[in-house]
């Protein structure tokens, strides 16, 4: 089958109709292991240490692929070392410095420290305690990430509620629901944000100014089916006594200044002739630097922040994003993805691509899914392509609430709730997804077809 392939102008791979048909087994072969293994938390134990299976049945489907065309690595290494936006290393530089200056806020103790605060001033009211903890959710997941604030914060509500004698269910779904959609808002919400939006030159505050509309309708709206959702349970009183440790003062202003610098700086990028994932960086390097200083000169400070901060970082999200940046850069090199492109427009592309995206995405989880999305959206029209654009992004955030395979966040969301203790398996996610998550989506496309 390799030596029926030949080069053609100035395409450098240009398969027979039997190679594309085994490119396409090896991906849906890959995709669908990946899945299983993410639903059924599989990990690989090596010396002690524990390794989720995910992220290794990609690499591995990969490298099958690169064993039967070795050619497909040349495209692969050239999209690497492009000076171009849709740089998949720029991307990863870009998230893991934002990630990192958020894990450093909650190992030094401010996320817990503001969400204990924010406990104390409702009280006995359960109501005012949803109200105010989706208020911080929110403002937390724009300026940071949904992943952290979903990993942070679930184990501080689950905490918070059995010392509180209340149900968790609607303050962990709250939180999961809320952390998933305000995660529109900027680009630096979602990883899916950003290597969509990038792929196509879209700066912060372009985005910032189309998405804003309906992020702003989607957060009302999960907030009210929410409310009406856990209205019975949310009637309930409730005791909260729990103080927590204030957190040190000068590391936590080295924290925000920071997070709060960066942000600014990546509005202005453009501006200012700096891309964003440079920024992100000088700024997650200042902070560890800044970190450093402190603790030489304060017998208080501690420089293990730094070292758990390391730790926690999604590193397996490297070889994950990468191996899927293969994948899809191969069949697209098959013809795949601009037929795919093609069978999908429509005269209502937001809509169709919306719907397509929150569909797809919980069949090959939401970052493989902005990869296919981003290829294909590049094969079509400028005029498809900007209204479709959002639409994408708009599925690849909501569609991590409809099932647990949407977004690997899902998924360590429900190891949490296992590992605590929380009933909720996957018949229930489904049935909240259902409830909450259409209504979501289809409010968020309706307002962007409005914007648009």
């Amino acid at each position: 089958l390799v030596r029926d392939q030949e080069v053609v102008g100035s395409n450098p791979i240009v398969p027979t109709i039997e190679t594309k048909v085994v490119m396409v087994i090896i991906l849906i072969l890959t995709l669908s292991l990946m899945i299983i293994s993410i639903i059924f938390a599989k990990t690989l134990n090596v010396f002690q240490f524990n390794f989720s299976l995910y992220w290794i049945v990609s690499v591995i489907g990969s490298l099958i692929l690169f064993l039967f065309d070795q050619r497909l690595a040349l495209s692969f290494f050239n999209l690497l070392f492009e000076n171009n936006s849709i740089n998949p290393l720029k991307i990863i530089v870009l998230f893991l410095s934002l990630t990192a200056i958020s894990i450093y806020l909650d190992e030094i103790g401010l996320i817990a420290y503001l969400a204990s605060k924010t406990a104390s001033i409702a009280g006995t009211n359960q109501k005012k305690l949803f109200f105010y903890f989706y208020l911080l959710v929110s403002f937390l997941t724009i300026f940071t990430a949904n992943d952290i604030v979903i990993l942070t914060m679930t184990p501080f509500i689950i905490y918070l509620s059995k010392a509180s004698k209340i149900n968790p269910i609607p303050f962990v779904v709250m939180l999961f629901v809320a952390a998933n959609t305000w995660s529109m808002l900027l680009i630096i919400g979602n990883p899916t944000n950003i290597y969509i939006a990038t792929s196509f030159g879209i700066n912060f505050i372009n985005y910032f100014n189309v998405m804003f509309f309906p992020t702003i309708f989607a957060g009302v709206t999960s907030y009210w089916i929410l409310r009406i959702l856990f209205h019975q349970s949310l009637n309930q009183t409730m005791i909260f006594q729990e103080q927590t440790k204030t957190p040190n003062p000068l590391l936590s202003f080295l924290g925000l200044f920071h997070l709060i610098g960066a942000t600014l700086m990546m509005a202005f990028s453009s501006y200012l002739g700096l891309e964003m994932f440079v920024i992100a960086l000088i700024f997650s390097v200042s902070l560890f630097l800044s970190h450093l200083v402190v603790s030489l000169f304060g017998r208080r400070q501690k420089s293990h922040y730094l070292k758990q901060t390391l730790i926690r970082l999604p590193w397996s999200l490297i070889p994950f994003f990468l191996s899927m940046v293969f994948l899809i850069n191969a069949i697209d090199n098959a013809g795949w993805v601009t037929w795919l492109g093609h069978s999908i427009l429509g005269t209502q592309q937001n809509w169709i691509y919306g719907v397509s995206a929150f569909l797809i995405a919980n069949l090959i989880n939401n970052i493989p899914m902005s990869i296919l999305f981003s290829n294909m959206l590049s094969n079509s029209s400028s005029s498809v392509s900007f209204h479709a654009i959002y639409a994408s992004i708009i599925g690849s955030n909501i569609a991590a609430i409809f099932t647990p395979i949407g977004a690997l966040a899902g998924m360590m969301w429900m190891s949490i709730l296992k590992r605590l203790k929380i009933k909720m398996n996957f018949y229930d996610f489904l049935r909240f997804g259902i409830v909450i998550g259409l209504p979501i989506l289809f409010v968020s496309l309706f307002i962007l077809e409005w914007v648009v």
